[in-house]
């Protein structure tokens, strides 16, 4: 019975044939979205992945920056700390009695009458 199914004849008419181009027709506008679609979507994708990549590169240049800033406060605030140590620094050296107590020590300046004794800072070895 299949076989007898295949031998089936067409029939030319006119309407037949406008059916067909009909047809035809639908076929090639149904490729041609196919088309359209594959294309929409590669380009889609393309997209997508372009601004994926450029995402994921600027956090990984935020994060760098970050990092470099949080390094920067650390240093700047150690550089405040130092200089505000300067400073009290410089405060005490205008004061006339923190510099002799300074030359007395360093320099073994001494007042009048006074005897100074060295006594030395590590342990004899016996």
């Amino acid at each position: 019975m299949k076989g007898s199914r295949k031998r089936v004849t067409k029939i030319d008419s006119g309407y037949m044939k406008q059916y067909d181009a009909y047809v035809e027709r639908q076929q090639r506008k149904k490729k041609r979205l196919v088309r359209r679609l594959v294309l929409f979507t590669i380009v889609a994708f393309l997209l997508f992945g372009g601004l994926l990549a450029y995402h994921i590169n600027q956090r990984n240049l935020y994060a760098e920056k970050q990092k470099k800033y949080e390094e920067l406060q650390k240093e700047m605030e150690q550089l405040e700390q130092q200089e505000e140590d300067l400073r009290d620094e410089i405060k005490l050296l205008k004061d006339d009695e923190y510099v002799l107590q300074i030359a007395r020590k360093n320099y073994f300046f001494s007042k009048e009458g006074e005897i100074i004794f060295k006594l030395p800072e590590d342990t004899p070895s016996y």
